[in-house]
């Protein structure tokens, strides 16, 4: 779990983010740097399974999603701006996964935590879909927040602990150049 020192004690109040975008391993990195973003965990969540493992969830029958949980200061970074850095981050338009990762536990889903995330999540997609970025229809499902399960330790951070499988991994899938190719360099 990706923790930050926080250097300012006065934060008066924490929200959490939740979505999946296939992968989890690339789903940690956009978050992990941002001003405002506390922390970030790598998990399992949407489906009915308590405490699924990895090997359950990768066998796309337990209902569950990779997903990234990110807790935050909306007083430093809004959950607006976190949505933001998912759809750069994603394929919307794929309702069997994401790049290489094929299956419902690699589709891309907002899991809203309150009404307010769900009103913000639903303005988000109708921009995205109105913007014309994209020629197929956004698939990306707003769905309430379940019971969020951390995956095993070892893919805690996974781009930090294995930077080359990790960079090889995001090449040789297809996400690095989708990203580059509709939303140009990485900042």
């Amino acid at each position: 779990m990706q923790k930050k020192e926080i250097k300012d004690s006065k934060i008066d109040k924490v929200e959490i983010a939740t979505l999946a975008g296939g992968c989890f391993w690339c789903m940690q990195p956009p978050y992990d740097d941002l001003p405002g973003v506390i922390s970030t965990t790598v998990g399992y969540t949407g489906g009915d399974l308590p405490n699924p493992t990895y090997e359950e969830v990768s066998t796309g029958t337990t209902g569950h999603v990779e997903a990234v949980q990110i807790v935050f200061d909306p007083s430093r970074i809004s959950y607006e701006e976190l949505l933001q850095v998912f759809w750069r981050n994603i394929d919307p338009t794929n309702p069997a996964g994401q790049f290489a990762d094929y299956g419902s536990q690699y589709r891309t889903v907002i899991f809203y935590h309150d009404e307010r995330q769900k009103e913000i999540a639903e303005k988000s997609k109708r921009e995205l879909e109105a913007s014309g970025k994209f020629d197929k229809p956004i698939v990306t499902e707003i769905r309430p927040a379940k019971e969020f399960y951390p995956a095993e330790e070892y893919h805690q951070e996974f781009y930090r602990k294995n930077p080359l499988r990790y960079n090889s991994y995001k090449v040789g899938s297809g996400r690095a150049g989708f990203i580059k190719k509709m939303w140009g360099e990485e900042k």
